[in-house]
């Protein structure tokens, strides 16, 4: 049974947050390169060898906040010379960072975007003594900043410890492009001293929403008053409501690169992290690289992500729980060879009784697994890991994990995890399915329905370059994923996975390529900075 653990800051005074499923973590430390089979578009850009592109943009901008931005100096790596702008610890205005030439926005710490207005928005007649650090002042309305940045712009953290906190109340506004991808990455990315082993270098992005979440630290479910602190966080980074419609913002074609910092044994952060945010937030193109942790990370409230890509996770590359109602259409999960845990682990932290349900829909993936899960706390095992109060839909999927068993199912509680396939094809080692608790392999065996509803669990692959259909992929007839829900529509033609003939342009240009994936020419290095 999970149980959200804390993580803290030992020696210094700076913040910290911890973004994996507790007692779910991947252990710390790299592992060496192993070559994927190159993909079918050319290969990657190398890291430059030769001379340096960039030149330092002379200062750095006028931004709305009254703090401003720190000029840092200059930063020099294998690319050029950059211009470095600190962004403040916290953000108490609307701003926005321009994409200039030569110029990079470093995050020092945790940096808050607005204050954290509260279970519900503040009103006069009941102020709000915010959480956040620095706002020492009671809230009578939400801060309502956001954060817009634009495409092509660069963010790197400084340190370990450094991540990203939108606030309840405060947007995010990152929107970059099919050719401008906004890419949040480490000092060592900029310096150029990653390889494609390299991960845990800085925290991550974690937006704050007040959509309902299970297994509260303050307040209960049933009361419609509960509220969870963000795992890892010295000083407090609440979240939790009753929106399910919440809007945090948006962030679509951006990387988040080489995050995850190991704080001390079983603490560690990760790329993407969302906590009680709703429906109103958007959710696109984004990839996970190099997480020491999962790709991404899921509490609570209602999500709606599309063209989600984790290369290289180290724990779970899809973790979602504590009552999320989460739809993802277009997925690709690729944790590196010999490193990782489940390709998906879903489930209610341990709570059983709590309402809602975790509930994961996942339509048009493909997720590819070479070695066994790594077993850290005897929890994953298997592939995919479907447990505790949760409900799960797959659809038009591809689980290749030929040295794993393909899917583990734990019973508990009145109404265990339930798992619903549909035109999900898998190859896995001999024995295929576990169960635990109440649940016999058995019976995750009945449950995924092998040889009914277009589902084979004996299937042989024909996937090219790792992810893209192969003539075998191709011949399974699809489900219509429309029946899901309005976020789903069927493509045409319609296939199984996540990438084919003709539906191959969503992953190019704004993702970046290593040994684990290669995305095309027109995806650079992931050991690399774009130098325009």
């Amino acid at each position: 049974m999970k149980k959200i653990q804390g993580l803290f800051l030992a020696g210094c005074s700076a913040l910290a947050l911890a973004g994996c499923g507790p007692e779910d973590i991947a252990s710390p430390g790299t592992g060496g390169n192993v070559i994927i089979n190159p993909a079918p578009a050319p290969t990657p850009t190398p890291t430059p060898t030769g001379p340096a592109t960039v030149t330092a943009a002379a200062g750095c901008p006028t931004i709305a906040d009254p703090q401003g931005l720190t000029d840092g100096g200059t930063i020099t790596g294998p690319t050029g010379t950059w211009r470095v702008c600190r962004l403040p610890a916290l953000i108490k205005a609307s701003i926005s960072l321009p994409k200039i030439a030569g110029l990079l926005y470093e995050i020092n710490g945790r940096v808050n975007v607005g204050c954290d207005g509260g279970f519900v928005a503040p009103t006069v007649g009941a102020p709000v003594t915010s959480s956040t650090v620095g706002c020492t002042t009671a809230l009578t309305a939400d801060t309502a900043v956001t954060l817009t940045i634009a495409p092509g712009s660069i963010l790197y953290g400084a340190t370990g410890q450094s991540w990203l906190a939108v606030n309840r109340g405060n947007k995010i506004a990152a929107a970059g492009s099919a050719s401008q991808p906004i890419i949040f990455t480490s000092r060592d990315n900029v310096l150029g001293l990653n390889d494609d082993t390299s991960q845990g270098q800085w925290g991550g992005v974690v937006l704050m929403g007040r959509g309902r979440v299970t297994d509260c630290n303050v307040g209960t479910v049933g009361a419609n008053t509960c509220e969870r602190d963000t795992e890892g966080s010295a000083d407090l980074a609440r979240f939790g409501g009753t929106d399910n419609a919440y809007n945090a913002g948006r962030i679509s074609f951006a990387q988040i690169r080489y995050s995850g910092f190991v704080l001390g044994s079983n603490r560690e952060l990760q790329a993407l992290t969302t906590e009680g945010i709703g429906s109103g937030t958007v959710l696109d193109h984004i990839q996970s690289h190099n997480s020491s942790d999962d790709g991404a990370e899921f509490f609570g409230g209602a999500i709606n992500m599309q063209y989600y890509i984790a290369t290289g996770a180290d724990d779970d590359s899809l973790d979602v729980d504590t009552g999320a109602q989460m739809n993802v259409h277009y997925a690709m999960l690729l944790p590196r060879p010999a490193k990782g845990d489940a390709l998906f682990e879903i489930d209610s932290n341990g709570a059983e009784t709590d309402t809602p349900r975790t509930t994961l829909k996942v339509a048009n993936f493909v997720a590819v697994q070479s070695q066994t899960s790594s077993d850290n706390e005897a929890n994953d095992l298997g592939a995919a890991f479907f447990r505790g109060n949760s409900d799960t839909t797959l659809a038009n999927g591809i689980i290749i994990a030929p040295n794993n068993e393909c899917i583990r199912m734990n019973g508990s509680g009145a109404t265990p995890a339930t798992l619903l396939a549909r035109s999900v094809v898998m190859a896995c080692n001999a024995t295929k399915y576990l169960g635990s608790g109440s649940y016999t392999a058995a019976q995750v065996q009945t449950a995924f329905g092998s040889g009914a509803n277009n589902n084979n669990d004996a299937f042989t692959s024909t996937l090219a370059s790792l992810f893209f259909n192969g003539t075998n992929e191709d011949a399974v007839a699809a489900f219509d994923v429309s029946t899901l829900g309005s976020f789903f529509t069927s493509a045409s033609p319609n296939r199984i996975g996540a990438a084919w003939t003709g539906n191959a342009a969503w992953y190019t240009g704004w993702t970046c390529n290593s040994s684990t994936a290669n995305f095309g020419a027109s995806s650079g290095a992931c050991t690399s900075l774009p130098t325009s």
